[in-house]
């Protein structure tokens, strides 16, 4: 087998057809993160009973069942659960700590037979668009090891445009999946908010995050979004289960005013003649307006470290994971918190404490929330014409680490993707062809957004794109 060219569709067809076993496959898999995930970082961890899934997948093969993931090898972001597993969210607070029980998303891929390889590296408690803020050590993207991978889900991404792994899973909470995946050159998306149940999911901004996948392909991408998509009575924000929307995108709206802000021109060059190759395969491309959508940068970077700081409470030194003895109880909580997360985390759960807090909650927090509200109003006039919403993934492509050490100059990286997250509507990131920096040809991603529950006509669209690229 070539896993360098390998799909999952391609891989399910060889192991039903007995071509080589999932035992095979996980071992060639194996074979190549020990040899390349020294100078990547990608994984934290390979799991040591890799074989031992491989070899259950093939006995159930060898009974005859099929799954469009029996026997394929994932890798799985760190701040997703498995049982009995450890899982940290990069963050040495969580060091050492094992999972008492196994996400929703794990236990579908589970049941379907997938194998895990292992947990990848991510920015801590997934706080950062580099993949620079993990606790150990940052990952490296395999296009040029000096330029990060993206983030909050690097790892994953880096795995898998490495070819470390035939899929990954990732957490978006304003474009860490899609982010990274344009950085990288793969396939990345998110959900409809509620579409993935969020239970297992160590949280960060609970009305933002939502699990997703990584692949190489659109219908690679689909086969594992299908796999973990589904009501889960655990999660109070889980959709309930309903039939797919099948109406044919023909319709592409571009929000050319807001593209202006910050985009390198040569990706913005990628971008239009991407659309104009959509245009040509028999896509409308209209210009739209989104008057709110600008100030989604802002809205976000209020409303997330607000969620965050609520969510990171529970980190105490008292309950589970990291404890540094104190004096007394207020003295422990200091110096756990204070040794046990990194600078960005620390940044966020104060900027979050400070927009919460008597006398600036009304400032900020309720009036970011209502300018949300306007930003998902802007959207649902918008596809009330056309049926996608397309835009660059990321204003440039990946930058070199340590370049962004200014945390403003970092945030403005997410500018495309955070109004989906506030929006709840769901996002893919597909590749478009490469810009050239200091010499290496490195790729950017265009994004396609669709209304909610609409998740088939951003595969639809992917796939055009996909198409029309080649």
């Amino acid at each position: 087998m070539d896993i360098e060219t390998l799909t999952i569709k391609e891989a399910r067809r060889a192991l039903d057809a007995k071509e080589f076993t999932a035992h095979d496959l996980a071992a060639a898999f194996l074979a190549r993160i020990e040899k390349k995930n020294a100078e990547l970082n990608a994984f934290l961890e390979v799991f040591v009973d890799v074989l031992e899934q491989a070899d259950a997948a093939d006995a159930r093969i060898q009974k005859g069942e099929s799954t469009p993931l029996l026997g394929i090898p994932l890798a799985i972001k760190d701040n997703i659960l498995i049982k009995g597993k450890r899982v940290s969210a990069a963050s040495k607070i969580l060091d050492g700590y094992v999972a008492p029980y196994s996400a929703h998303v794990i236990e579908r891929l589970q049941a379907q037979g997938a194998v895990f390889l292992g947990r990848t590296n991510m920015d801590e408690f997934a706080m950062g668009g580099s993949t620079e803020n993990s606790a150990f050590g940052r990952t490296k993207n395999p296009h040029d090891l000096a330029r990060v991978p993206g983030g909050s889900s690097g790892g994953s991404a880096a795995a898998l445009a490495a070819h470390l792994c035939l899929g990954a899973l990732g957490t978006d909470t304003g474009g860490s999946i899609r982010q990274p995946a344009a950085l990288c050159g793969i396939v990345g998306m998110k959900g409809t908010y509620g579409s993935v149940s969020r239970f297992g999911a160590i949280a960060m901004g609970s009305s933002l995050d939502q699990i997703g996948p990584f692949a190489h392909t659109v219908e690679d991408t689909q086969t594992i979004f299908d796999a973990i998509a589904g009501h889960d009575a655990r999660d109070a924000t889980s959709l309930p289960d309903k039939k797919a929307v099948d109406k044919k995108p023909k319709v592409i709206g571009v929000p050319r005013a807001f593209l202006s802000q910050g985009t390198d021109p040569d990706v913005l060059a990628r971008f239009e003649e991407s659309l104009a190759l959509l245009s040509a395969a028999g896509y409308e491309v209209r210009n739209i307006e989104l008057p709110a959508v600008p100030h989604s940068l802002a809205v976000y970077y209020i409303v997330m470290p607000a969620e965050a700081s609520t969510n990171l409470a529970r980190f105490d030194g008292v309950r589970f994971g990291l404890a540094v003895p104190g004096e007394h109880v207020l003295d422990t909580y200091k110096k756990t918190r204070g040794q046990g997360f990194g600078k960005e985390v620390r940044r966020r759960i104060l900027i979050g404490t400070y927009v919460l807090s008597s006398g600036y909650v009304d400032a900020y927090y309720r009036k970011a929330e209502a300018v949300r509200a306007l930003i998902k109003n802007d959207f649902a006039r918008a596809f009330a014409e056309v049926d996608i919403i397309a835009t660059p993934t990321s204003p440039t492509p990946a930058f070199k680490a340590g370049e962004k050490e200014d945390p403003l100059a970092m945030y403005a990286a997410d500018i495309f993707t955070v109004p989906v997250n506030l929006a709840g509507i769901p996002g893919i990131s597909v590749p478009m062809k490469t810009v050239l920096r200091d010499g290496n040809e490195l790729p950017v991603g265009i994004q396609f957004m669709a209304t909610h529950g609409n998740e088939q006509a951003l595969f639809t669209v992917g796939a055009a794109c996909e198409a029309v690229m080649r």
